[in-house]
């Protein structure tokens, strides 16, 4: 049996855990390599992209950099969040505030130190990055559309980091052949930007309670639900012109079935959107593209999925 002193110190972990959201972490690691595999460098080799070092300090000062912005996040919203998750905000505060902030220093600095070690373009990189999620958290997120905005740019600029890295190594003579591979970088962009920036929106008419006591300037606070509803809509819409782009213009390989899919699901997703009014109704419509999002994190997959198969035969022939 765990003593008293241990059973509080597990309640801390699973605390911390849940402030710096540890469930998200593998995703975003496993986003980032299948990027980096199948989207932004396909003609490297999949083991040499895995074996990488320079890669993996990327791929890991990225997600220090997120679960310490998890961490002010959660800092600032704890009085609007009381309201809106009363169960995860009870076990969040079991870490006290002081204890947050320490472990938030000390992430950002092991990200910068990181960073620093592999070049001076990646410590301005991370340094940036660092700032404006402290930025966004502090002053940005409470100003309508412009938070939400900005909430989205944060979570891709992950991928812009691999993408540097990439690209800072090509001899300028060859950028010129990689035109077509930025463009279809870009759509994936695009529509991995617009998916989250219709999340951030569902999220403000999930929270629109705390929202109101905490002061937030969100559009269905200034605005009404009916205007962020139709916003949704034409957002909805605009993920028509990545998706054309991706299955029409270029080759995505199978990740036309899920483009294809999301399309789907995205017309029903606007119908339910119409006829929702509560917390509970929202939260669902919140789900629904935090699926889409994880989907098609691995659904990258598809692009080649002979990947998968070749790395299969080296493993088995060792």
């Amino acid at each position: 049996m765990l003593s008293r002193k241990n059973k509080l110190l597990a309640l801390k972990i699973i605390s911390l855990f849940s402030v710096v959201r540890g469930y998200n972490i593998p995703i975003i690691i496993l986003a980032q390599y299948l990027s980096a595999i199948f989207i932004l460098a396909p003609e490297i080799r999949a083991l040499d992209v895995l074996l990488d070092f320079s890669l993996f300090l990327i791929v890991f000062a990225s997600t220090v950099t997120i679960a310490s912005g998890y961490i002010i996040n959660n800092f600032y919203d704890s009085r609007k969040d009381l309201i809106n998750r009363p169960t995860k905000s009870m076990l969040d505060r079991l870490v006290s505030q002081s204890t947050k902030l320490k472990v938030y220093f000390s992430l950002n600095f092991i990200a910068a130190l990181v960073a620093a070690y592999l070049s001076w373009r990646a410590f301005l990189f991370f340094s940036a990055y660092i700032f404006l999620i402290w930025f966004y958290s502090h002053k940005i997120k409470k100003i309508a559309l412009i938070g939400n905005l900005m909430a989205s740019i944060l979570a891709v600029m992950p991928f812009f980091a691999i993408l540097l890295y990439y690209y800072t190594k090509l001899p300028f003579y060859e950028i010129e052949t990689y035109k077509i591979q930025f463009v279809v970088i870009s759509a994936h962009a695009t529509f991995l930007f617009l998916l989250l920036l219709i999340r951030e929106m569902i999220k403000d008419l999930e929270n629109i309670k705390g929202d109101l006591v905490d002061n937030y300037h969100t559009i269905p606070v200034l605005y009404g639900e009916a205007t962020s509803k139709k916003i949704i809509s034409f957002l909805s819409l605009l993920t028509l012109f990545p998706v054309y782009i991706l299955i029409e213009i270029y080759d995505v390989g199978y990740m036309d079935i899920y483009f294809y899919s999301c399309l789907i699901i995205l017309l029903f997703f606007l119908k339910y959107l119409w006829k929702s009014n509560t917390k509970a109704q929202f939260l669902l419509l919140h789900n629904v593209l935090k699926f889409l999002i994880v989907s098609g994190v691995f659904c990258i997959i598809l692009i080649n999925p002979s990947v998968l198969w070749h790395g299969k035969k080296l493993l088995l022939s060792f």
